[in-house]
């Protein structure tokens, strides 16, 4: 179960800082909004804030069109290199600003159904608060809205999830109904068979950004974590191909869900 990322002092890198406080520097130099700025790359402004208030990490190659677009003559290139290039995300960070402004996530649940995917019933089984389901709920709202465009979403689902019960049948039926439901061609639910494999040690999320630049997410038995660190994406980047090459197809899966649907939660 996902869970929330503890907030504190240290929640933004000083170095991811300093570098956006000179990208706002050189954008107010201009004159120019967050927007319009954005609307340079095409990225969102509020994409460009993160960046501004060093709450996301952007690509050497977006810091060097950063850099073109608002003339500041190398050293926006120069400041990557030294403040964003080995600049990690904190560990304990609040996700959702990451999530919301993905262009693709890529999750493996090992226990329960992924949080965006989660019926009203079933997160309030796991919860328990009111405040906290209303919250995880709201969340999902990314993957309906129409500006900006929603992200593609990969939700990997450990077979074993269809079996846990959550609640009571209710609930666990109109969970299964709800993931055969919203596959569609932005969003692709598939299941992996029980066994050995990559996602054992936990369930983890993948968020791919604007600037294809990535960030992933993995519980722990305490909350949740970020990672941006080349040799931690790696580890994600290997476990996800793994995932994937055993999981079953798109349609495989919705074909199981509704099988185990009707045989044991009707």
């Amino acid at each position: 179960m996902a869970r929330k990322p503890r907030r504190s002092s240290d929640a933004v890198s000083p170095a991811l800082r300093a570098f956006g406080n000179q990208v706002r520097h050189h954008r107010e130099r201009l004159g120019l909004s967050q927007d319009r700025l954005g609307d340079r790359f095409p990225v969102s402004g509020s994409y460009i804030g993160l960046i501004e208030t060093g709450k996301t990490r952007c690509t050497e190659d977006f810091a060097k069109k950063l850099d073109d677009h608002l003339t500041a003559y190398g050293a926006l290139a120069l400041l990557w290199e030294d403040l964003v290039q080995h600049a990690a995300y904190p560990t304990w960070f609040d996700w959702y600003l990451v999530e919301r402004q993905a262009a693709m996530l890529q999750t493996f649940q090992l226990a329960v159904v992924y949080g965006l995917l989660q019926t009203p019933e079933y997160a309030r089984v796991l919860l328990g608060d009111e405040a906290a389901v209303e919250a995880r709920l709201a969340r999902q709202a990314i993957l309906t809205r129409s500006d900006p465009e929603p992200p593609m979403l990969v939700a990997l689902l450990d077979e074993s999830v269809l079996y846990r019960q959550i609640g009571d049948r209710k609930v666990m039926r109109e969970q299964l109904e709800h993931l055969i439901a919203v596959s569609s061609r932005r969003i692709s639910v598939q299941i992996v068979p029980m066994g050995v494999h990559d996602g054992l040690s936990g369930s983890f999320v993948l968020a791919t950004m604007e600037d294809r630049s990535e960030v992933a997410y993995m519980d722990t038995a305490l909350r949740g974590m970020t990672l941006g660190g080349k040799d931690g994406l790696k580890k994600i980047s290997e476990s996800l191909f793994d995932l994937r090459s055993k999981a079953l197809s798109a349609r495989d899966s919705q074909n199981l869900i509704q099988k185990t649907l009707e045989e044991r939660w009707i």
